[in-house]
């Protein structure tokens, strides 16, 4: 009996080995298709304009309507991952973004783009990516830093291949066309999402325990209550459903921590504010290099250069950040990355020559690479990893608000002025002035904490007032499966 046990959880172990490996080829695959997607909307800016007799703001709701649902979507992929599992979101995932886009080859109206490439689109994207990374959490132990790093190359050849099939597509078909290629393409996330096999993590005896932080007679109330015992009074029945709605908002949305937590307050309105200008040059950079006479074909390959930088950039910005050097200061190295790319949007104001572009590309790009290196490793440092999936959860709900209003908000600004100066003037402002609050916040709350241990002063709960680096790896001994944790990148 002990022998058999033991093969069942000899095979229950494909972690760090074998399939594993396809596995991470499958999310570096599906990360391409679903995160750098968005990068080749700008590409038919003009065309929907001119498809649509739509402003510069009407026509820039539909990036920021699929962006937005790809960040905010977290929540509910998280609770579709833990009902149905990892495979079965990817593959609707797939299965939704595909339907998206051959449904906006048929669309009439710039309304209904919004509907089907915005929403459906953007949730089948949201649902592919994230649970396409949570499942890596699942066949990775020893190496998951290694295969998160492997698999956010995904996004960089994204971003680099997208722009480029799509300016390729629009020349020779139109975008009715190209959408509904891309329809098909985008299909491939169920391949992906096939090879993504169950893991089980645990032998049969272990999956009749009850769960952490169960109670121990909670099992026999619910088999007593299945067997036809009495139901609850009405009154306890509503207590009962207000609980599981409070526990459901702080599972998935951490209210609770942001009110205490300095540091994830900060870091979360920094990031929020962030937001609004990291996103703009992506939307209307191609549209603004168009506009000055740039042909179409270089003006998409502007994108692509920012994406083929990433490739090589953002690793290395992983493994320099990683350094005992840096240990406590991420945040600092953030802020810098953040100011970085504020300042680097001047170059773009300078001249609209193909040249500088590129310049400004390169810049940009390196900068953006450092963010989205760094985005998510400082929150786990601010935030406590029992706590990181629903801290993550209020966190990204609240960029994509942002991520959202901005551009239609600047398109606007520029149908006023016909001035597209004003998309990397706002840009700018953003980007730094939300640099310069990370950056002076967390500096005048690490004094405030100093001078309070100078002082000796005892603390009710230190974790509200202190910014410290938290361990991310897993124990060595610990054979439970990771929590199920939905996360976005840039």
């Amino acid at each position: 009996m002990s022998q058999g046990g033991a093969a069942a959880r000899k095979a229950a172990k494909p972690q760090d080995q074998g399939w594993a490996w396809m596995v991470l080829l499958a999310a570096v695959l599906l990360q391409g298709l679903t995160l750098g997607f968005p990068s080749c909307i700008g590409v038919f800016f003009t065309d929907l304009q001119h498809e649509f007799h739509a402003s510069n703001s009407e026509t820039s709701w539909f990036p920021s309507i699929m962006v937005a649902v790809l960040h905010a979507g977290g929540p509910l992929c998280s609770m579709l991952v833990e009902r149905f599992g990892c495979r079965f979101a990817v593959m609707l995932g797939g299965l939704l973004s595909s339907v998206g886009m051959v449904s906006s080859s048929f669309c009439r109206s710039i309304g209904q783009l919004y509907l089907t490439a915005g929403l459906i689109t953007g949730l089948g994207l949201c649902f592919s990516f994230q649970a396409g990374v949570t499942v890596l959490g699942y066949y990775f132990v020893r190496w998951r830093s290694l295969a998160n790093a492997i698999a956010s190359t995904g996004v960089s050849l994204g971003f680099t291949l997208w722009p480029l099939l799509s300016q390729y597509l629009l020349d020779e078909m139109g975008w009715r066309n190209t959408f509904l290629i891309f329809g098909g393409i985008l299909l491939n996330c169920c391949v992906c999402g096939a090879i993504m096999r169950p893991v089980q993590l645990a032998s049969e005896s272990l999956q009749q325990s009850p769960k952490p932080g169960e109670e121990p007679g909670r099992r026999a109330e619910e088999a007593q209550l299945s067997n036809g015992a009495s139901s609850p009074h009405p009154k306890l029945q509503k207590q009962t459903r207000r609980t599981g709605c409070f526990q459901l908002l702080q599972k998935y949305l951490a209210f609770d921590i942001f009110c205490q937590n300095k540091g994830y307050q900060i870091y979360t309105i920094g990031v929020t504010w962030m937001m609004v200008g990291f996103s703009l040059p992506h939307v209307y950079l191609v549209p603004y290099a168009i506009q000055k006479g740039v042909e179409e074909r270089r003006a998409a390959l502007l994108i692509s250069v920012m994406g083929l930088i990433n490739i090589f950039i953002r690793p290395v910005t992983g493994l320099l950040s990683g350094h005992k050097v840096f240990t406590g200061r991420r945040i600092y190295l953030f802020s810098l990355a953040v100011l970085l790319c504020g300042l680097s949007n001047f170059i773009c104001v300078i001249s609209a020559e193909f040249s500088v572009l590129i310049t400004y590309c390169v810049f940009f790009s390196i900068s953006m690479s450092g963010i989205g290196a760094l985005l998510f490793q400082v929150l786990m440092d601010i935030v406590e990893m029992d706590r990181f999936s629903s801290a993550l959860g209020l966190f990204t709900i609240l960029e994509s608000i942002t991520l959202l209003i901005g551009p239609p908000l600047i398109g606007l600004l520029v149908d006023i002025t016909n001035d597209f100066h004003y998309v990397f003037y706002n840009s700018s402002f953003f980007l730094i002035s939300a640099a310069l609050f990370m950056g002076i916040s967390f500096c005048a709350l690490e004094k405030k904490n100093k001078l309070k241990e100078a002082s000796k002063v005892p603390l009710d709960n230190p974790s509200r007032y202190q910014y410290s680096e938290m361990p991310t790896e897993p124990q060595a001994g610990s054979q439970s499966p990771p929590a199920v944790v939905y996360i976005t990148s840039v």
